[in-house]
């Protein structure tokens, strides 16, 4: 198995004790969390980072040492550098983007618990993250990180969850949901069990690819107690597919606990046809199912790492083309007012009259003509009664070069 090895800031670890590198609680107190630790990586004075104070402001920084180590720290293409290093265009960029782009806060019955969909609902158990990735979707809830979590918020939460019937799957996230004291991530997850219409539950965290430290024994003992339980993290470049966050999916699964994965579509980390096929492979390899691939949502300070539409379609028209299904994910652009997570899919189409087109199924209402402007002018590329056309020459195209996958 090939698995990516530490890059720029590899003698960071040389520097620490095995024993303590392998500590996750080591590894969360020893984050990255100021300008003047990211001025001492780069090798440059603090003032040289002066543009990124406003940005940490509002968005804090939060970078743990093992991921540090896999990354190039001088270099600003980096893709892992990307997702984890402040960027002035977090506040000074924008397309448009809203804090809260899915409307969270009006689906929340009470304060933490979200109910986007009939049949189950979603639990921010904390604010805290082991990494702030920089283009989280929730990065208006970063500052509220030292307002803790206790039993009596999740006990609320619970309650709801044991008086609505119609709700049979609780997923637990946050921040991330691995970051709260295991007992009383333990308490919780017992008593959502103990619910007898509740089927599922299923926790979101990315901590196998940010701290794969935290996944142990014991939390997977833990989390074996509680199945049904499904994992879903999130991998969004190949590198970050290594021997230790191979390891700490290879224990959720031998626990009986199954990993999928949910990548975002990233400008300048994964957006172009060969790091997403890479992506893949390596999830294939360590048995992680990608589940969705994610537009980017249009949340303010994420705006510069959004894609056009048609970039993410033509690069998932070309993986379907080349690669095993069994490593494609569903390309989605998740939409707020009761509509989810709408497929962004080309769909071959033989019309008699219109000759065979590509077509992308797309909702046409008064939520695509809000938002048509923050995702570009690709977003709509050119509307028919249920769908836009890309055209005939990308079918023709397609058809010529067409492999089924297997």
């Amino acid at each position: 198995m090939t698995i990516s090895g530490s890059r720029g800031n590899a003698v960071f670890r040389k520097e620490v004790a095995e024993v303590e590198w392998n500590d996750w609680k080591w590894q969360f107190r020893n984050r990255i969390r100021s300008l003047r630790q990211l001025a001492a990586l780069q090798g440059c004075p603090v003032s040289d980072l002066a543009s990124c104070e406003p940005v940490l402001r509002t968005y804090p920084v939060a970078i743990t040492p093992y991921y540090l180590s896999l990354l190039d720290s001088t270099d600003e293409k980096d893709p892992l550098r990307r997702q984890c290093f402040p960027d002035p265009r977090e506040v000074t960029f924008s397309l448009g983007g809203v804090p809260d782009p899915l409307d969270e806060e009006r689906f929340m019955p009470l304060p933490g618990l979200i109910r986007r969909y009939s049949d189950r609902c979603l639990a921010m158990v904390t604010g805290t993250c082991a990494l702030y990735c920089r283009h989280c979707n929730r990065k208006r809830l970063w500052l509220a990180e030292k307002s803790g979590t206790g039993w009596g918020k999740l006990k609320r939460m619970v309650d709801f969850v044991a008086r609505t019937p119609s709700l049979r799957e609780v997923i637990v996230s946050g921040g991330d949901p691995l970051m709260i004291p295991e007992p009383l991530l333990d308490r919780f997850l017992g008593a959502l069990r103990e619910i007898p219409h509740l089927e599922v539950l299923r926790i979101g965290s990315r901590v196998p690819v940010t701290m794969p430290m935290r996944i142990t024994r014991q939390l997977c003992a833990m989390l074996k107690r509680h199945r049904p339980l499904w994992f879903n993290t999130q991998f969004n470049h190949a590198r970050e597919i290594t021997e230790e966050s191979a390891r700490a999916c290879e224990m959720l699964l031998t626990a009986g606990i199954p990993v999928g994965n949910q990548s975002v579509l990233l400008k300048g980390v994964n957006d172009d046809y060969e790091s997403m096929r890479d992506l893949l492979y390596g999830l294939e390899r360590i048995s992680v199912r990608p589940y969705y691939l994610f537009q980017c949502d249009p949340v303010r300070g994420t705006d510069h790492f959004r894609t056009e539409i048609r970039t993410g379609m033509e690069i998932m028209e070309r993986l379907r083309r080349n690669v095993s299904g069994l490593c494609i994910p569903r390309y989605v652009l998740d939409c707020p007012g009761g509509y989810g997570k709408v497929p962004l899919q080309t769909y071959s189409l033989s019309l008699k009259k219109q000759g065979t087109k590509n077509i992308f199924l797309t909702m046409q209402d008064k939520w695509t003509k809000k938002y048509n402007k923050i995702y570009g002018p690709d977003f709509g590329i050119r509307e028919r009664k249920r769908g836009v056309s890309i055209g005939r020459s990308d079918s023709k195209r397609r058809e010529k070069n067409h492999v089924h996958s297997q």
